[in-house]
């Protein structure tokens, strides 16, 4: 029986989660805004529909990994008014939970079921399946979806009720944030103290101070060269702005989280937006006088 998925959104995260679903030996139904992006997808075998309703109106499961909420309420709008038989909407993107509950409403009332499944990973990690699916909404249809998340992540975990797993993505994302920076501080600290970077790579690895953000970024900032983005700066902004919002809303003091935004702020200021949020690195050298970091 042939498994059909639509993927709505074919950027860094969708794109590779197309690529990998096709690999896993689904059909792969795709759209996208960008015309550059959806050519690009076309050559690696996704078939391009002309918009999201047209994906819908063959694929009885899609997933959508959006930029922007605007893009969300937009898709959510256009497929509930389009008369089309129950679908399931698996919604990847990291977005403030009164987005996200506005737009399963929307789709809810058109008789389809959304469920609110963000990632923990890269772009990097998404090419490698290497994803964390947290996956929140109607037990069913996440025990439906399984196979799908096979597909492309490593793991997914049915984590409640709808919204849940917004809210497990932020407490992740809060320690990505500091895990980042912190990482940017022991490089150039190493730098500066006339280290070799790369080495201190394999021997922080091999210690109590690593993590997987370090395991990913260090190598980065060892090399002062930040593209291709696994994740831009530029929309980095947006996912701190959701998660401060978040800690505000259940006033949960955040010192750490804190402490890293006139840093991450800072790469825009410094036209790094869009490379890696590894290029705080760059920021922070700048700040220790190290003329690589210029």
């Amino acid at each position: 029986m042939e498994r059909i998925v639509g993927v709505i959104g074919l950027g860094i995260m969708g794109g590779a989660m197309a690529r990998n679903l096709r690999d896993a030996g689904w059909r792969v139904l795709g759209f996208d805004t960008d015309a550059a992006t959806r050519g690009a997808l076309a050559a690696d075998g996704i078939e391009i529909a002309a918009d999201a309703v047209a994906v819908a109106r063959t694929a009885p499961v899609l997933i959508t990994s959006l930029p922007k909420p605007v893009a969300l309420h937009a898709t959510a709008a256009a497929l509930a008014g389009a008369g089309l038989p129950p679908r399931i909407i698996v919604e990847t993107s990291t977005f403030a939970l009164t987005d996200k509950l506005a737009a399963e409403q929307v789709l809810r009332a058109a008789g389809h079921v959304a469920l609110d499944c963000p990632l923990s990973g890269t772009g990097a990690q998404a090419v490698n399946r290497d994803l964390v699916v947290y996956a929140s909404g109607d037990t069913a249809a996440i025990a439906q979806c399984r196979d799908l998340f096979a597909g492309f992540a490593k793991a997914a975990h049915d984590v409640g009720g709808f919204g849940n797993g917004s809210r497990m993505k932020f407490v992740a994302n809060l320690l990505v944030a500091i895990h980042n920076v912190a990482a940017a501080e022991a490089m150039v600290l190493a730098e500066k103290a006339g280290l070799d970077p790369h080495q201190v790579i394999g021997l922080v690895q091999g210690g109590a101070g690593n993590s997987r953000v370090f395991e990913l970024r260090a190598p980065m900032m060892a090399d002062g060269n930040y593209v291709p983005p696994t994740m831009r700066n530029s929309t980095w902004q947006k996912d701190m702005a959701v998660i401060g919002e978040f800690a505000t809303a259940l006033d949960v003091p955040t010192p750490l989280f804190s402490a890293t935004l006139p840093i991450y702020a800072a790469t825009l200021a410094q036209g790094l937006g869009g490379e890696d949020t590894a290029a705080v690195h760059a920021v922070i050298g700048r700040m220790a006088g190290l003329s690589r970091s210029g």
